[in-house]
């Protein structure tokens, strides 16, 4: 099995077996059979083969990008543009994927990429409550009973071709607080390091954007 069949695998088979704290509700995208017939050709486009990749870690997807698309930071929009995969999901933005996504043109596109790079979240799976995106750690009861889940993603994702040297983290407060505590822990990997979340950078510091991305570029493309 490939890279990307250990991916499909693992996504086809993710569940939150624990009930969510009052009003959260849970979304888990990959059940739904036009959003994993997308997965599934994304996959096989990008991480068809054997090679080793370093993952870049974001907080959990959210209603507009991944929870959409099942695939994270790619909102339906730039899965076409970007990614050249059709699909019949609403043509709408997501702040973090257009600069994920310009980021990734600056890379060098998305072949050169995802040849080196795979994205995943804390929580594979996302979080609404009254029908707004919630992060793992923004309810306490939610960050304390999605760990023994949190734990096992990681785990099985490590077994997809993952270089344990060196992750990134989306995020340089909260969420790299939170994966440095867990991977003190468990151990999953000799260095986290942080970036600026895109949802951040392009809400707040718009202008900024280019500097960012140059940020990234300079981070990623280093040698560890």
């Amino acid at each position: 099995m490939d890279f990307a069949g250990r991916i499909l695998s693992f996504l086809r088979q993710l569940s939150l077996d624990i009930p969510p704290p009052k009003d959260v509700e849970v979304m888990n995208p990959f059940l739904d059979k036009d959003t994993f017939s997308i997965c599934k050709k994304f996959y096989q486009k990008y991480y068809g083969d054997d090679g080793q990749r370093q993952m870049i870690i974001g907080i959990n997807p959210g209603r507009f990008g991944g929870g959409i698309t099942g695939i994270p930071f790619t909102d339906p929009i730039h899965l076409e543009a970007a990614c050249g995969i059709a699909s019949s999901f609403a043509r709408r933005h997501e702040l973090s994927s257009i600069f994920i996504y310009q980021m990734i043109e600056a890379f060098g596109g998305p072949e050169k990429f995802y040849q080196q790079f795979y994205i995943t979240s804390v929580s594979p799976l996302g979080f609404k409550r009254q029908n707004k995106n919630l992060n793992y750690y923004d309810d306490k009861d939610l960050e304390k009973s999605i760990k023994p889940f949190v734990i096992d993603c990681f785990e099985k994702q490590m077994t997809f071709g993952i270089n344990r040297t060196t992750a990134f983290c989306m995020g340089e407060g909260k969420n790299y607080k939170y994966l440095s505590r867990l991977n003190n822990e468990v151990k999953l990997f000799q260095r986290i390091i942080p970036l600026s979340h895109p949802r951040f950078i392009m809400q707040y510091r718009p202008k900024r954007k280019d500097e960012y991305i140059q940020q990234y570029l300079r981070v990623l493309s280093y040698e560890f």
